[in-house]
């Protein structure tokens, strides 16, 4: 097999998410851990556990989890994380966190919060794909577009070495906060150098000293002188390859081995996501704008909860845990073919449903009440249908949700405003 480049961490970190680098960050969220200070985890054990300095209660660790998960798995901006991240900080009354205190610090936390998990989740499941490619050489390579170059960083460009060099316990990417170096792998002397390595480049004298005021060696940040994923490697690589049981997206897998009481707060967490109902608005905008549901992918409401999970076994004979509630571009068209025109709607006493109204659902799904259906036992298609109402923003709403035993989900089927029945 030919080498070929490969992704960096500024292309590839923030808008490309891939399968080991969610499977990394999803084996972390069954231990969200309380801490005070930043340095409160070391080093690998930050393969283990998901953290955010000075966070300690535990369903605002979820909101903080389920913000950085959504960023991970789905590639959101961080100026959808920012917006979560507030939500999250004034929903749990979490007051005297570093940065608070001003726009600058605000800014600057959150972006070191969403880089930080970014960049050692993408490093983690490159260093799978590396070791699962089975290379014979990796090849360090300093990125040229960086604002302030870490000299030393400059320097050790083209470092090119066998897996198992004890360099890459220590200085393997990132090393140190804002680092964009990166690491690709070469089947060959000659893939290295086509891929700007130098298999000749002798390793700095001292490289492996100790810097008396980081505890690192010199040029590494305190606290980085490891390499992310490296104690979760073959679990990444497992992890990564259940993948491909989850047709359409990514943002529910993983989750069958997080404690249910974590991954119910989870499930919660995602949908008291600011994003999530934004995104659940462009969704329906886009699909009206285009008039098609064809080859459209379905978007995700998060997982149900266990409680939601009983009683839907309960009501249909079904059992569906580790489903997730979905909206696909078909109910779309459906709902504003049935409760999109205001006078119609006005006639039955209830409101014409628009794309702005679907940033509802999320909350409506925390807080809405769950019964059988009461039109039909069944949809079209001989599913089971279920719904949920309850009062939104001051306001009743009703869905209702077919269970898509094969594809794991309770997609939406319809959905109205007002009145309690259609």
């Amino acid at each position: 097999m030919a080498d070929a480049p490969q992704p960096s961490s500024v292309s590839g970190v923030f808008q490309q998410p891939f399968a080991q680098q969610v499977a990394f960050f999803r084996n972390k969220l069954g231990n969200l851990v309380p801490t005070r200070f930043w340095d409160d985890l070391q080093k690998a054990e930050h393969d283990h556990g998901f953290m955010v300095a000075g966070a300690t209660k535990a369903q605002l660790l979820a909101d903080l989890a389920a913000a950085v998960d959504r960023e991970i798995a789905e590639g959101t901006s961080i100026e959808a994380f920012r917006k979560d991240f507030f939500a999250a900080v004034e929903r749990n009354g979490w007051t005297g966190w570093t940065g608070e205190d001003s726009a600058t610090g605000r800014a600057w936390r959150t972006r070191v919060i969403y880089t930080t998990n970014a960049r050692t989740s993408y490093h983690a499941g490159r260093l799978a794909q590396l070791r699962d490619g089975n290379y014979k050489l990796w090849v360090y390579r300093h990125t040229d577009g960086e604002a302030h170059p870490r000299p030393l960083h400059v320097s050790w460009n083209g470092i090119t070495l066998p897996p198992d060099h004890a360099w890459w316990q220590t200085h393997y990417t990132p090393n140190g906060w804002g680092c964009l170096c990166y690491i690709v792998g070469a089947r060959s002397a000659a893939g290295a150098r086509r891929l700007g390595g130098d298999p000749d480049k002798p390793l700095p004298d001292g490289w492996d000293s100790i810097d008396p005021k980081t505890g690192e060696p010199p040029g590494i940040d305190k606290g980085w002188g490891y390499a992310p994923g490296d104690s979760v490697s073959d679990t990444v690589q497992a992890l990564a390859a259940k993948s491909v049981q989850w047709p359409y997206t990514l943002a529910k897998a993983y989750m069958q081995d997080v404690p249910d009481d974590v991954r119910d707060r989870l499930a919660t967490a995602y949908r008291n996501l600011p994003s999530v109902a934004d995104d659940a608005r462009r969704y329906a905008q886009r699909t009206l704008a285009s008039g098609q549901s064809a080859g459209s992918t379905p978007l995700t409401l998060g997982l149900l909860t266990d409680a939601q999970a009983a009683q839907i076994q309960q009501l249909t004979g079904v059992d569906p845990r580790l489903f997730d509630f979905a909206v696909d571009a078909s109910s779309v068209l459906h709902v504003q073919g049935s409760h999109g025109d205001a006078a119609t709607e006005a006639a039955r006493g209830q409101q014409a449903v628009t794309a702005e109204d679907y940033a509802l659902l999320p909350q409506l799904l925390n807080s809405g009440t769950l019964g059988a259906a009461q039109a039909a036992d069944t949809s079209r298609t001989g599913q089971p249908v279920v719904r949920i109402s309850g009062v939104v923003n001051g306001q009743r709403v009703t869905a209702s949700f077919e269970l898509r035993r094969k594809r794991r989900m309770l997609a939406l089927l319809s959905f109205w405003l007002g009145g309690a029945s259609e």
